[in-house]
């Protein structure tokens, strides 16, 4: 999982919780911290490569700077 990947590898050091939930149909579910990040049951589409993680750092880290190697 490419998302959770990116995710993790830049912001390990702010996520406290990531879960991805998966089902039939290709149903796929990013929750960081509680909240839905990206649905594509609601948005009804794959997710544009990238997207998952513009959207965190949109919504959770836009001044938090990736986590230093």
């Amino acid at each position: 999982m490419s998302a959770a990947r990116d995710l993790l590898h830049d912001y390990q050091h702010v996520i406290d919780e990531l879960t991805l939930i998966t089902g039939s149909k290709g149903v796929f579910t990013v929750i960081v911290d509680g909240a839905t990040l990206y649905s594509k049951h609601d948005e009804g589409r794959h997710a544009e490569p990238g997207e998952v993680l513009r959207r965190f750092r949109d919504r959770h880290a836009s001044d938090t700077p990736v986590y230093a190697r």
